[in-house]
């Protein structure tokens, strides 16, 4: 199978500083779908010889240029070789139509991204890990238990997006009857898009930002609305996913084996993060005493994509989290 020749930007367009101590170059692979999936790959400089090495995504709904990206430059800072990647259907990723997401498909584009790495001569096949943020924190449990060459795993920030699809945020919908109602809302609108012939979008994040909006909606407008984390690729930054796109997370569950995860797993969250309670269950699944869980004090949910001008995220941690695991 050969990759998709994919339109790919030359010019540095991420909304963080290029590192120095970093080399960075564009590159393409394929998952078992037969989607090709764009990449930044980082490098650390002056170091030859295989290394391990990291494949890093997410949030749900942005691009590399953004969170998943800071997170590989900054992992390649630490000596690792790092890749950051579209999914499928998004940013610079082929897939159509667009802005579509499913489990399956996603979790393989973790899979296919140790694929990729797994071949390259310049990594340690037997040293690959990834770097899941947000929704792509839940897709990165995942991708572990389902994947044993993946020797080690950080969670950041993280979503159970099966959960929150088919309970609401704290579970307050966790019935029978609002998920009825949910399904036949989204029934609906496949029969309208299928009869016009277009997907309607959902809309990225909230804009203009309501008085009222909760805290959270703040967060996440002061990151994808400004110019601390606005992206033209992205798809909260500007018009979404397709109102249909997520709708088989809530017939999914993601987490269902994560138990069986027998390699090392760092789960990071904020404690002031709407999402914590997440990363917090998610945590107190997992068995083995190779599986650590860092709450940050005083950081929100955003706070970790960027360290949200308060250093949230804790590098040092992460770096030495992998290199206990992968060296």
């Amino acid at each position: 199978m050969t990759n998709e020749s994919l339109e790919l930007t030359n010019e540095w367009d991420k909304v963080f500083p290029a590192s120095v101590e970093v080399g960075h170059e564009r590159v393409t692979f394929h998952n078992r779908f037969g989607i090709t999936l764009a990449a930044d790959l980082y490098t650390p400089k002056g170091v030859s010889g295989p290394r391990p090495a990291l494949a890093v995504s997410g949030p749900f709904g942005a691009v590399k240029e953004q969170s998943s990206g800071l997170y590989a430059q900054k992992m390649a800072e630490y000596g690792f070789l790092a890749i950051a990647f579209d999914p499928s259907f998004t940013g610079e990723s082929g897939g159509t139509p667009r802005y579509m997401n499913s489990p399956d498909i996603n979790i393989e584009d973790f899979q296919a991204a140790v694929d990729y790495l797994s071949v390259r001569d310049d990594v340690d096949a037997d040293n690959i890990g990834i770097i899941g943020i947000c929704g792509w924190g839940g897709m990165a449990l995942a991708a572990a238990a389902a994947d044993p060459r993946i020797k080690a795993t950080v969670v950041s920030t993280m979503y159970d997006l099966s959960r929150v699809a088919a309970n609401g945020y704290f579970d307050s919908a966790d019935s029978a009857e609002a998920r009825n109602q949910m399904r036949a809302s989204v029934a609906a609108q496949r029969t309208a898009s299928y009869r016009v012939g277009t997907y309607a979008m959902a809309g990225g994040v909230v804009d203009p930002l309501p008085d009222d909006a909760p805290q959270f909606v703040k967060d996440y407008y002061d990151y994808y609305k400004t110019p601390r984390g606005y992206h033209p690729r992205s798809l909260n930054s500007n018009d979404g996913w397709t109102v249909i796109g997520g709708s088989s997370l809530m017939n999914a569950t993601l987490l269902g084996y994560i138990e069986e995860i027998e390699n090392a797993v760092m789960i990071v969250h904020g404690e002031e993060a709407h999402s914590f309670y997440m990363g917090k269950d998610a945590f107190a699944r997992l068995q083995g005493d190779n599986k650590v869980f860092v709450p940050i004090p005083g950081a929100s949910h955003t706070d970790l994509y960027d360290g949200g001008g308060k250093n949230a995220i804790p590098w040092d941690q992460i770096a030495e989290f992998f290199a206990l695991h992968l060296c």
